[in-house]
């Protein structure tokens, strides 16, 4: 077996797992994009990747900025940005709630907040799947600046 292979985490078996049982759309873009962080922030990357995948299947995955993932379906759902300590998931809906607390920078922001998540941090995978599934809703029903400026009419 190649070193490569046996060096694959169990979220990474999951992950090819799911590639073939489902119809999730990855782009080598974003692998190429997360093999180039360190390893801490590319085991955070893969998992929250293959959760947004798991909340919706039908997401898709595009380069902006020539070097950010984005996860679109019927527009932005969410963003990947690296950092120094740690990685941003930018969530495109401001008025998405976030009952958990999930979303630790940009409350108030006019289009995006973000959750920051540090090494060794904990996310809370179905609160996460939750917001990635409204925000979806929210973009299949015209997105949330259809709602927003029809709330301040």
């Amino acid at each position: 077996m190649p070193q490569a292979a046996m060096q694959r985490t169990a979220y990474d078996r999951h992950l090819c797992y799911n590639q073939t049982m489902t119809t999730h759309r990855l782009n080598p873009q974003v692998d190429t994009f997360i093999g180039s962080l360190p390893t801490w922030q590319q085991e955070v990357c893969r998992k929250v990747r293959a959760l947004i995948h798991e909340a919706e299947p039908e997401i898709e995955e595009v380069i902006k900025r020539r070097d950010r993932p984005y996860f679109v379906q019927h527009g932005n759902v969410c963003a990947f940005q690296a950092t120094k300590d740690h990685v941003n998931v930018f969530i495109y809906d401001p008025i998405a709630p976030d009952p958990e607390g999930l979303i630790n920078q940009g409350q108030g922001n006019a289009t995006a907040r973000s959750i920051q998540i540090y090494q060794d941090a904990e996310l809370n995978e179905q609160a996460f799947k939750n917001l990635i599934q409204t925000v979806v809703a929210d973009n299949r029903k015209g997105g949330w600046r259809k709602f927003k400026s029809s709330s301040t009419l």
